[in-house]
């Protein structure tokens, strides 16, 4: 896959990298990492500009957040609960987690939003809950943006700067992505135990 995604970036140039940014959020496995940081590369050796190569990654982005968006918006609350109701037991979750799990979004929902964009896989799939939540428009795009941006900045500027060594850099951010993931593990695990602990105090009482 690795050589395909080179081929056609060295082939399409910036509307290239826009279509393959926009994939990946969609399309989670497909590494933004080494997209961004071969797009940096590439302005080493041909005319293309850093701060393009960022543009039009970032619109990608936003394009393929805003696909997810749009499906999480079309997905009722109610098969949700059905989902919850049916199989929660597994995890310890129950109807009314889904709707204290939703007001959480709502109210903080913006830095959720900014910050998931540096965190694999939740990276794309944050988009799904923001529409499940009917969170404003304006203000999903606007932090879907300045995330996106800070992250395709940063990656397209480091594999400028290493140049010919650019999959140095993605190597290391393959790594980054496996600790972040397991992190994101960790977080859900641990949430999940917080729900039972709080419910199980409040039975106490």
């Amino acid at each position: 896959m690795h050589q395909w995604i080179i081929d056609f970036m060295n082939q399409f140039g910036y509307f290239g990298i826009a279509m393959l940014i926009a994939i990946e959020n969609i399309f989670p496995p497909i590494p933004s990492e080494l997209i961004l940081t071969f797009g940096g590369f590439m302005t080493t050796y041909t005319n293309m500009n850093i701060w393009m190569v960022a543009l039009f990654a970032t619109v990608g982005s936003v394009a393929g957040a805003i696909v997810l968006y749009g499906i999480g918006r079309l997905l009722p609350m109610e098969k949700l609960d059905w989902m919850i109701g049916k199989w929660g037991h597994i995890l310890g979750l129950k109807k009314e987690d889904v709707k204290r799990a939703e007001n959480w979004f709502v109210q903080r929902g913006n830095s959720t939003i900014f910050f998931c964009r540096f965190i694999p896989i939740a990276r794309s799939l944050i988009s799904l809950p923001a529409g499940m939540a009917h969170m404003r428009k304006v203000k999903f795009l606007l932090y879907t943006t300045l995330g996106t941006t800070v992250w395709n900045v940063v990656l397209v500027c480091l594999g400028a700067f290493a140049g010919a060594g650019w999959e140095r850099i993605s190597q290391y951010m393959d790594v980054y992505s496996y600790v972040a993931f397991a992190l994101m593990v960790m977080a859900g695990i641990g949430f999940v135990i917080w729900i039972r602990k709080k419910r199980k105090r409040r039975k106490g009482e």
